[in-house]
C-alpha cells in the first residue's frame, strides 16, 4: 500500500529493519521458527507518522496538530467541526470527515453514534518500551508466559520495540509502571530473561493503554466513517495491525471519492464502506481471536505448537490466515 502511494522510496531511506519470519518461545517449549509470507518493515511509529506527515504535505495536504475537536455537527452540505487550536476556537466546514482518533475514543456531540451499550469491563493492559544493545535478527519474537505474552521486534537502527500484552487478573501484585510489567514478564519467562540480559531501556520509549478490549467487532460507521482502532481493534496476534489500519483508510478513500464525486449518496457511502471492511477483515479478525484465545490458555498453546512442529505448513497457513489478503477494493 506503501508502494501504491508513493511512499515507500520516502520509508526506505529510513532504514527500517527487515522481517521475514516469527519465532515463538511458550510455556517452556524449545522454539519455533515460522517464516512470514512476505517481506515486513519494522520501523519506529513516531519516525513512520513524521515521514507520512512529510510526504502528505507535499502531496498538498494540511496537518493541523495540536489541536482539538470539541464538536461535529451534520449539516445540509457536511459537517461544521467546533475547534480549538493555539487556545482559539474556529469552525470549520468539511463535506466528509473520518474518524481516526483511536481505540475507545470518540467526538463530542456527535449524533448518530450506534455505540450506545457501555463496553465491557477489559482486564487486560498493553505495555511497550524500547531497548538498544540487542542484536536484532530478521524475526519478531513471541514469547507466551502465564498471564500474557511479549513480543520483541526490530524497529531499525539496533532498536527493538519489546510490547506486552497482559492479563491483571494473573498478577496479584500489580507493578505500577512500565518498567515493573516488563519485569514481570521477564521473570516469568526464562527464554525473555535472558534475551534481554545487558539490554539498555530506551528513555521517553515508554507507553501503556489500559484496557486493551479484545474479540470486538468492526464499527466502520458511527456518525460518520472510522478507520484504524477507532474502527476496529486488531487482535495483537494478527501482527498487521498497521497494515489493516493502513487498508481501511484506503478503502474509506475510495468510496468517499466516489461520494464526492456525486456517485454515492451518504447512506449509500456507509454501506459500501461497511461491505468493504466486512470483506478485507473478517477472515484475519476471526482467526486472530481464535489465536488470542488459544495463547491465554497453556495447554491449548502447546498443543498448537506441537502440530505445528509436526506440520510445518499448519503454522504457516495459519500466519497467512491472519494477514490481509490481496486487495480486491482499493
Amino acid at each position: 500500500m506503501l508502494t501504491d502511494l508513493g511512499f515507500a522510496p520516502a520509508i526506505r531511506t529510513l532504514g527500517p529493519a527487515e522481517i521475514r519470519a516469527t519465532r515463538i518461545h511458550a510455556f517452556g517449549s524449545g522454539p519455533l521458527r515460522i517464516p512470514l509470507p512476505g517481506l515486513a518493515w519494522g520501523i519506529g511509529r513516531d519516525v513512520l507518522d513524521e515521514a507520512l506527515h512529510r510526504e502528505a504535505r507535499l502531496a498538498g495536504a494540511e496537518i493541523a496538530t495540536g489541536t482539538t475537536v470539541a464538536s461535529i455537527r451534520r449539516e445540509s452540505d457536511g459537517y461544521a467541526l467546533d475547534i480549538v487550536r493555539g487556545g482559539c476556537a474556529h469552525t470549520v466546514q468539511a463535506r466528509a470527515v473520518v474518524g481516526a482518533w483511536g481505540g475507545g475514543g470518540r467526538a463530542p456531540g456527535m449524533i448518530g453514534a450506534k455505540r450506545t451499550s457501555k463496553p465491557a469491563i477489559s482486564p487486560y493492559l498493553g505495555v511497550k518500551m524500547h531497548y538498544a544493545g540487542i542484536e536484532a535478527a530478521d524475526e519478531v519474537e513471541l514469547y507466551f508466559f502465564e498471564g500474557g505474552y511479549l513480543g520483541l521486534s526490530p524497529a531499525g537502527n539496533g532498536i527493538m520495540n519489546a510490547a506486552a500484552l497482559l492479563d491483571r487478573r494473573a498478577v496479584r501484585a500489580a507493578p505500577t509502571a512500565v518498567p515493573g510489567w516488563l519485569e514481570l514478564a521477564r521473570a516469568r519467562s526464562p527464554a525473555l530473561d535472558r534475551r534481554l540480559a545487558g539490554a539498555t531501556p530506551v528513555p521517553g520509549t515508554q507507553a501503556a493503554v489500559a484496557p486493551v478490549r479484545l474479540y470486538a467487532r468492526p464499527v466502520p460507521w458511527d456518525g460518520i466513517p472510522l478507520v484504524g482502532d477507532a474502527c476496529a481493534t486488531i487482535p495483537p496476534l494478527c501482527g498487521d495491525g498497521m497494515s489493516m489500519a493502513l487498508r481501511a483508510a484506503q478503502l474509506c478513500a475510495t468510496s468517499a471519492e466516489r461520494y464526492l464525486c456525486g456517485e454515492l449518496s451518504l447512506s449509500e457511502w456507509e454501506e459500501d464502506y461497511a461491505r468493504a471492511i466486512r470483506g478485507a477483515f473478517s477472515g484475519p479478525l476471526r482467526w486472530g481471536n481464535l489465536l488470542q484465545r488459544a495463547a491465554g490458555r497453556p495447554l491449548l498453546g502447546r498443543i498448537a505448537l506441537t502440530a505445528a512442529r509436526c506440520m510445518p505448513s499448519l503454522g504457516r497457513r495459519l500466519v497467512r490466515a491472519t494477514r490481509l489478503g490481496p486487495q480486491s477494493q482499493a
